[in-house]
């Protein structure tokens, strides 16, 4: 079927006049009828017929007009739905993380783009660092928050996103609680309850203690995962180095605090990666406008 004369035909069908369909289309009533005709003669059946001044539609075109409508409301569902995946409003967003982020900054991030970008639909898949390069990599995600480590892929770009400060904290009835204390003496006077060999957090604490030429706490205590270090440390078993997003609810609720140790600052780097020389699809790109800076 020649859309063009679908298209004329479904203005005089709307308009009830070939006089205004040509203005609605600005082409000439000559041209108008032309195509009416040639519609006509495309499918052996009259599509109007002449009332008066103006015109009506026969069967034929009544039935014809209406399918009309239904094609050109979906023409236009199409383009308004393309423009919106253009523009990051429609589609999806594929986020890789690691488990700090995943858990304690995503959440909020997430909820300031779907209250601005509804109708995106948004996936959050959690693993180790090197997991999460990989999707980046494999097109399996369109950006990719990391948290601890250093370095990465050449094909990974990495643009800080902030640094998180981690702590030594105890229970608010440690001994040492109010005191500024080295970090010779935490070690030596105070049980810590480490993360298992391989965490980030644990190799920080041991590179601190390295630095500054003190042997590092003995594992009389190690808990694998941050949650259970965390609960562990609130139950009174010892202090622990833990990361500032993960402990604030603790600080705040007052079962925990953080200790005085002025020789023991670190940082935890949190990264926003993507792909080197590759443009962000609309919905990352929309992501990354929504959400930065981080409140």
């Amino acid at each position: 079927m020649n859309l063009h004369a679908l298209r004329v035909f479904h203005s005089i069908a709307r308009l009830g006049s070939v006089t205004r369909a040509a203005e609605e289309l600005h082409i000439s009533q000559p041209a108008v009828t032309v195509q009416l005709r040639n519609l006509e003669k495309a499918h052996g059946l009259p599509l109007t017929r002449s009332q008066g001044r103006g015109i009506v539609l026969t069967e034929a075109g009544e039935w014809l007009a209406a399918q009309a409508d239904r094609l050109f409301a979906l023409e236009a569902d199409i383009s308004s739905s393309m423009e919106a995946v253009r523009t990051g409003r429609l589609g999806s967003l594929k986020l890789a993380a690691t488990y700090l982020p995943a858990n304690f900054l995503l959440p909020r991030m997430l909820a300031r783009f779907r209250s601005a970008y509804p109708d995106v639909a948004c996936t959050v898949m959690t693993s180790n660092a090197q997991i999460a390069c990989e999707r980046l990599l494999r097109y399996e995600a369109d950006i990719a928050i990391i948290g601890s480590i250093r370095t990465f892929p050449p094909d990974v770009r990495c643009d800080l996103l902030l640094e998180d400060a981690l702590s030594i904290v105890a229970t608010p009835d440690h001994p040492l609680v109010g005191q500024s204390v080295p970090l010779s003496r935490l070690v030596r006077d105070t049980t810590f309850v480490l993360r298992e060999p391989g965490s980030s957090t644990r190799d920080t604490l041991f590179a601190l203690c390295r630095a500054r030429g003190i042997a590092p706490p003995e594992a009389t205590l190690q808990f694998s995962g941050p949650q259970e270090t965390i609960r562990a440390a609130i139950a009174g078993l010892g202090v622990t180095l833990a990361s500032s997003l993960e402990i604030q609810e603790h600080i705040a609720a007052g079962s925990l605090v953080r200790l005085d140790v002025s020789d023991a600052a670190a940082v935890n780097p949190i990264w926003c990666c993507t792909r080197t020389n590759d443009p962000l699809s609309p919905q990352a790109a929309a992501f990354m406008n929504c959400c930065y800076p981080i409140a």
